[in-house]
């Protein structure tokens, strides 16, 4: 039996896999294909055996959006990746964001610092992430949300920890099944407290909407169900061949 869920990652097809459906997700939430189209690529990704299979889903959308080969700069194709990496000599060493009765916003091309201090007193903030230029190793983002809010959006293909507490608040962070990091890729480290206040890490693709985003999970969970149905009925067909025993076989 082939478990499809099981396959390394790391192999030349596993990466072109990741590629192929992150791109996918990124050409839909740009509204180049239809739900159905949507499910029936990524369906196919899934199952796909080869290189070339992966390649001719993706030939007739706009841009052609090819991958790029596996175990050139990462596994991530940059159109999905979104973020951009500056050499470490020009990356400042802190950077501060603060949000008092008020709100923040850091989007697009920006350039954050080695390790970032946000403050959020009853007022939001949101950093994105998506097209930032980042450091190569570790940034740091360091908050305190007191009776307000910090909305964290990171791209597929980038490393997130994050390690915060939530006291009467909340500290979450949504993990995506579609995002992985390739080789090399900077780390985000999220940490703090949220004191009467929320902090939300979440990924999303570049130009996808929050809305977007919850769509695509919602997509690619029933493709996942749909895989581990098609790996119970697999499994139950083996069972019941074995069973029967050699030469006992229906005609």
């Amino acid at each position: 039996m082939t478990n499809e869920g099981a396959e390394d990652v790391t192999s030349p097809l596993g990466q072109t896999r990741q590629v192929t459906i992150d791109a996918l997700c990124e050409h839909f939430a740009n509204d180049a294909m239809a739900v159905e189209e949507f499910e029936r690529r990524i369906d196919v990704a899934h199952k796909a055996a080869s290189v070339e299979e992966l390649r001719e889903l993706l030939r007739d959308l706009p841009g052609g959006g090819l991958p790029v080969p596996a175990g050139e700069a990462g596994s991530v194709a940059p159109a999905a990746r979104g973020y951009s990496v500056m050499p470490a000599d020009q990356v400042r060493q802190s950077g501060f964001a603060i949000a008092i009765m008020g709100g923040l916003e850091r989007a697009g091309r920006w350039a954050p610092a080695r390790v970032n201090t946000v403050i959020a007193f009853c007022g939001g903030a949101e950093l994105d992430f998506r097209e930032a230029v980042l450091g190569p190793g570790v940034t740091e983002v360091r908050v305190v949300a007191i009776w307000g809010g910090l909305d964290i959006i990171v791209p597929p293909g980038l490393n997130v920890e994050s390690n915060g507490a939530g006291i009467m608040g909340g500290f979450g962070h949504a993990h995506d099944a579609a995002s992985t990091a390739g080789a090399g890729a900077p780390t985000l480290r999220i940490s703090g407290i949220a004191l009467m206040g929320g902090v939300d890490i979440t990924v999303r693709h570049p130009g996808e909407s929050a809305r977007d985003a919850r769509q695509r999970r919602r997509l690619e969970r029933r493709a996942r169900l749909r895989e581990v149905k098609d790996d119970a009925r697999e499994i139950a067909a083996d069972v019941k061949r074995q069973l029967r025993g050699p030469g006992s076989g229906s005609f």
